[in-house]
């Protein structure tokens, strides 16, 4: 396969293991409908987890499925750069091309990964927000596909591909914009340090501006699938079958959040989110970076070869 399916992969998966303490507070302040949830939700949910491993629950969802995300991702945005610009001739250096073009490359990139994040943010989510003991992501898919359905794994797919391709095309544009920023005619690609430490300001800057951008999206999308997830039975299933006429759309949810709740219950959480977007993002771009440059390396390659 391609290097830079590698390198997202591998980038993806890093920057999952990294960051899913922080993303399990965030969907957790999300779908809490509490008025003061914003100041006592992170601290009340903190002090009731029971061990490290409570905070990497949900993650074997995402570690299997968003090293595959991005992935998808990162070849669909690379190959939709160069079919919408011809002189692109590598996938890692487009500079002078029009930033139209990468927000472009990267809402198709978004929509390309919907096949694979609509299925693995929905396990994600319910594995987080499940009260039972030793639930685990297999659990929750199992759940999910003996109530709903394989259909039923893509709960939500419309406002996640949504939220997906707007999002990725903020996320690439940001992240090309700041390393033209940053660029300087005196700068020294011998320099690694100075390197390293442009793509990570630039990677967790992108990260920053794409949560931004695609929160009340995410929110919404959040609570639409945390729905009958609350006080049940141990042997109710997880999700109520899809006849059933009770459970709201993304519209209704939007207008209902917005009647009782008020603007800033779009925006609960995005705090502990963006300090998780800046360190996973800073870190996973700097992982593709440096994965791509050695996958590309005709040394490497000649010596793989001969080994």
């Amino acid at each position: 396969m391609s290097s830079d399916f590698w390198a997202g992969y591998l980038s993806g998966a890093i920057g999952i293991i990294i960051g899913n303490p922080l993303d399990l507070i965030k969907v957790r302040l999300q779908a809490n409908r509490a008025a003061d949830a914003a100041v006592t939700y992170t601290h009340q949910h903190l002090s009731r987890f029971e061990s490290v491993t409570s905070l990497l629950r949900g993650a074997a969802a995402p570690i299997l499925g968003y090293g595959g995300l991005n992935a998808l991702l990162f070849v669909a945005y690379n190959r939709s750069l160069m079919l919408l610009d011809s002189s692109v001739t590598s996938p890692t250096d487009p500079q002078g091309i029009p930033l139209y073009k990468v927000w472009l490359a990267g809402a198709a990139g978004g929509v390309a990964s919907w096949a694979v994040s609509s299925p693995t943010e929905f396990i994600k989510c319910r594995a987080q927000l499940d009260t039972r003991l030793g639930v685990s992501s297999w659990t929750v898919a199992k759940d999910i596909v003996r109530t709903l359905g394989w259909r039923g794994l893509y709960f939500g797919g419309g406002i996640t591909c949504a939220r997906d391709s707007i999002g990725y095309g903020f996320y690439f544009w940001t992240y090309e914009y700041c390393k033209r920023l940053m660029a300087s005619k005196d700068d020294d690609d011998d320099d690694v340090q100075k390197t390293a430490m442009k793509v990570l300001l630039c990677g967790g800057v992108a990260g920053v501006a794409t949560w931004a951008s695609i929160y009340p999206l995410d929110m919404i999308k959040t609570r639409l699938q945390a729905q009958a997830l609350g006080t049940r039975p141990e042997d109710e299933p997880l999700m109520r079958p899809q006849n059933d006429r009770r459970a709201p759309n993304s519209f209704q949810l939007a207008k209902e959040t917005y009647r009782t709740e008020g603007l800033k219950a779009f925006y609960r959480g995005l705090g502990v989110c963006s300090v998780r977007a800046f360190i996973v993002n800073a870190v996973q771009w700097a992982s593709y970076e440096w994965l791509m440059r050695y996958l590309n390396d005709p040394w490497n390659q000649t010596h793989a070869q001969i080994s």
